[in-house]
C-alpha cells in the first residue's frame, strides 16, 4: 500500500519548524524553510492558530495536469513525482495547485514537490501530522 502525508493535530502546533526544517535539510540539502516541501505559518495574525500547506495527494493531480513537459508523474497513493530531467521550469505546476502546496527552487529551476517520505512526521514533537496508508 502506498503511503501519503496528513495533517489533523495542527491545534497541537507550536510553531517550532521542526518539521520544516527536516524536510528542506534531507530532501533539498539546505537549511532554509523556503526549500521545504510542507510551510507553516499563522492565521489570524501573531495570536492566531497554525496552519499547515502540505501537498494532499490529489487523485487527479492539477500540477501534472498542467505540466507541458509531462515533467510530474501520477504516484501510487496519489500525488506526484518530479521527473528533473523533464521539467523546463516553467511554473505552471506551481500555478495549478489549488492550496499552493508545489513550492518552487529558484536555484534550482525547478518545483520543490512532497513525495510523502513521513520524514516530518518523525521530528513533529506534538504529533500534529502523520502518514497513513491509502489503495493505490
Amino acid at each position: 500500500m502506498a503511503k501519503v502525508l496528513r495533517t489533523g493535530n495542527m491545534s497541537k502546533c507550536i510553531g517550532c519548524f521542526s518539521c520544516v526544517l527536516v524536510c528542506a535539510a534531507f530532501n533539498r540539502k539546505s537549511h532554509s524553510i523556503q526549500k521545504s516541501c510542507i510551510k507553516i505559518r499563522t492565521y489570524g495574525g501573531v495570536s492566531g492558530k497554525l496552519v499547515e500547506t502540505v501537498c494532499h495527494a490529489c487523485r487527479e493531480p492539477a500540477c501534472a495536469a498542467a505540466c507541458p513537459s509531462n515533467a510530474l508523474t501520477l504516484r501510487k497513493g496519489g500525488g506526484v513525482t518530479l521527473e528533473k530531467d523533464q521539467c523546463i521550469g516553467c511554473r505552471r505546476c506551481q500555478s495549478a495547485c489549488i492550496i499552493n502546496a508545489v513550492n518552487f527552487d529558484e536555484d534550482l529551476n525547478e518545483p520543490i514537490i512532497c513525495h510523502h517520505c513521513g520524514l516530518c512526521v518523525r521530528y513533529c514533537p506534538h504529533e500534529c501530522l502523520s502518514v497513513v496508508e491509502v489503495n493505490d
